[in-house]
Parts: C-alpha cells; structure tokens; sequence
C-alpha cells in the first residue's frame, strides 16, 4: 500500500498480502487458489477471531469467504471506515437488504456465489481500482472541506486586524501571511493564533 492506495499490478516478487477470514465450515479451496495465484494469504480468521487485531501495516486486501456478512457486519464496518482497506465479500447470501447494507458500508465488491479460479484476479483488481477511486475523492473532500475551514479562519482574524488594527482588508491578509511564514507556519495557523489571542484580551 502506498499512500493509502493499494497497487493493482503485482508479481510474485511483490504480491499482496490477503487477510482472508472465512466461515468455519469453509473448505479453503479460496485459500488455495490464492496461493496459487500467488497471493502471499498472511492470515486466516473464522468470526471467532478477533479481526481487527489480525490487520498488520503489511496488509493490502481484506477477503471475506462467508455464507452470510451479517455476523461479521461490525468488523467489514470497522475495517473499511479505520484501517482504510479494500475488502472483497464472496458470499451466498444474495437478499436486497444484505446488499443495501454492504454497499454502505463501503465495501469493494460483492460477489455472490463466485468464486471460480480464473475470476480471482479480475475480481481483486476491480475491487483495488474502486478502492483507490473511493480513496482519492475521500481525500479530495477532506482537502476541500481544510480549505473552507481554513478560508472561514484567516477572515475571522482578518476581521480582529481590521477592528483593533484599522486594517484594510489587503493589509490585514498580508499582515497574516507575513506572520506565518516568519513562523514558518499555514496562513491558516496563525489565523488560529490571532484568534486565540482575542480572546484572551476581551
């Protein structure tokens, strides 16, 4: 994993670690085949395990093999919203509800009932690709939403320059930019700055 993205492309030099959790019943035939393919499978989990402390920094894919994700819905909730990783549900339970509840949870792919050897690898590179998707507009909305913040911020102590200063507008933006980079700190930082010491003056 680089970055929070998870490279697609991979050789036996460098495959992916799978953490793959399967019901107990299961007969590792997924397992097996990801070996083969290639896939270094790191760990194996039942819904006996405790999940979440299986994930290592080494983990790049989280494979469910599993008749039903009810059972394991806090976990595929945990493990896609805190340890930001692609995840892969093969599983038979195929009802709308189930489905509606996996696709919020922010899941890569569901596959119901499919689980053929030469699928494997398409079905994990789409999921990586989605995955990777989902990762830059999620970050793309968190740099979006730090501009605004930001933005919210330096008018605020633009504001407390103009009041208490008799700043122009201009004057007290530049007056703030000089102060962070004599700081060597964001524009936005020093606004906080400005803002806390008002305060403490009122």
């Amino acid at each position: 994993m680089v970055n929070g993205l998870v490279c697609a492309n991979y050789s036996r030099m460098n495959a992916l670690n799978v953490l793959l959790i399967e019901d107990e019943t299961a007969d590792q035939l997924l397992e097996k085949i990801l070996v083969a393919k290639g896939y270094l499978v790191a760990n194996t989990a039942t819904s006996k395990t405790d999940i979440q402390s299986l994930v290592e920094n080494s983990t790049d894919i989280v494979i469910f093999n599993i008749d039903s994700p009810k059972k394991y819905f806090q976990d595929i909730h945990c493990l896609s919203q805190k340890q930001s990783l692609p995840i892969i549900i093969f599983a038979s339970d195929d009802t709308a509800d189930t489905i509606n509840q996996i696709i919020k949870s922010g899941v890569s792919a569901y596959v119901v009932n499919s689980g053929e050897p030469n699928r494997i690898d398409s079905i994990i590179n789409i999921a990586i690709a989605r995955f990777n998707e989902q990762q830059r507009l999620k970050n793309e909305l968190e740099k979006t939403k730090s501009r605004l913040e930001e933005r919210k911020l330096v008018d605020r102590a633009k504001g407390i320059l103009i009041k208490t200063r008799g700043f122009t507008e201009d004057d007290a933006y530049h007056t703030l930019r000089k102060l962070a980079m004599d700081r060597n700190i964001a524009i936005g930082e020093m606004a906080k700055n400005v803002i806390a010491m008002a305060e403490l003056l009122k």
